[in-house]
């Protein structure tokens, strides 16, 4: 058990989200309404706010058994030691079973990879998932194989200081580099999108950098800081330039099957040794394809 001295006023979901390593928000809710998340021994509701001098207990259980088919699926493995791998996930693979998806996952790949060596911290849904990329988009993506590693990596995305760069192509003539700083919740009607100043939303901001420009097309290099659900696909939606290809945030065109969106860099600290290590993803062919096409249309 695990004791924190707690602040004044806030929800004590979202004091024990931003307080507790590797803990989520949703995570939170969870350890809150199934009672193992208390304050001064109290079970108390998700919405409570903290008072001065609160003392907030928690007891992380241990991790289920997973009941998830491991399965011989090829990977791109970029770096892999015994704390975390560094995944280049291709276009078109979902990260983690959900309804629809229960099999041929990221996950599912890596079971059968790791065998047993994954942390658990996110229960039997996203075993060894630090953060995630979207089904249609392409890159980088860290695993964790042990609650240690997890934990750290996590408080590093919590601090902002993973370095995440995206290389993304979006509709029209984007003026120039800039920033989007707006936060990001949940649809109030379309509640599996995400939008500016939706439900419950959180800050987010998307950094972005001119790359080239083509007919009615922009090239851009894009740095989260914050990295939250959609955030780069909503956030450029949101300033009249969604990603080319993306069905949910633009109108679908051209037909990629998903967003031109790429996870190209990927930097961190490494929990176990304290190095910083970086990583780079060349650009997948669908990428590729479509630039050349571009190039192609902007010459003529």
């Amino acid at each position: 058990m695990i004791y924190y001295e707690a602040g004044t006023g806030e929800r004590l979901d979202k004091w024990v989200s931003e307080n507790v390593e590797g803990i989520s928000r949703s995570l939170a809710v969870n350890f809150i309404e199934s009672g193992i998340c208390t304050v001064n021994g109290i079970a108390v509701a998700k919405n409570y706010r903290l008072k001065s001098g609160d003392k907030v207990s928690l007891v992380v259980p241990e991790a289920k058994p997973v009941d998830i088919l491991p399965e011989n699926i090829p990977l791109d493995i970029r770096f892999e030691d015994d704390d975390l791998l560094i995944v280049n996930k291709p276009h078109g693979m979902v990260v983690h079973p959900a309804c629809g998806n229960l099999s041929k996952t990221l996950v599912n790949a890596l079971m059968y990879h790791c065998g047993g060596s994954l942390s658990g911290i996110n229960g039997e849904i996203r075993p060894g998932i630090v953060h995630r990329i979207d089904k249609n988009t392409s890159g980088l993506l860290l695993v964790a194989k042990n609650d240690f590693t997890h934990t750290r990596l996590a408080g590093q995305l919590k601090a902002y200081s993973v370095k995440r760069e995206y290389q993304a192509v979006v509709s029209g003539i984007v003026r120039k580099s800039g920033t989007v700083d707006a936060p990001v919740g949940r649809h109030k009607v379309r509640r599996k999108e995400m939008c500016v100043n939706g439900l419950n939303p959180r800050n987010a901001v998307t950094h972005y950098e001119v790359i080239e420009y083509y007919k009615n097309a922009t090239h851009l290099r894009i740095r989260l800081q914050t990295g939250r659900t959609h955030q780069i696909r909503v956030h450029m939606a949101y300033i009249g330039h969604p990603v080319l290809g993306d069905d949910v945030y633009g109108n679908g065109k051209p037909k990629l099957g998903g967003q031109c969106l790429h996870a190209g860099k990927l930097g961190f600290v490494h929990p176990r040794t304290e190095k910083y290590m970086e990583f780079e993803s060349e650009l997948p062919q669908y990428f590729n394809k479509l630039l050349l096409q571009l190039k192609v249309n902007h010459e003529s």
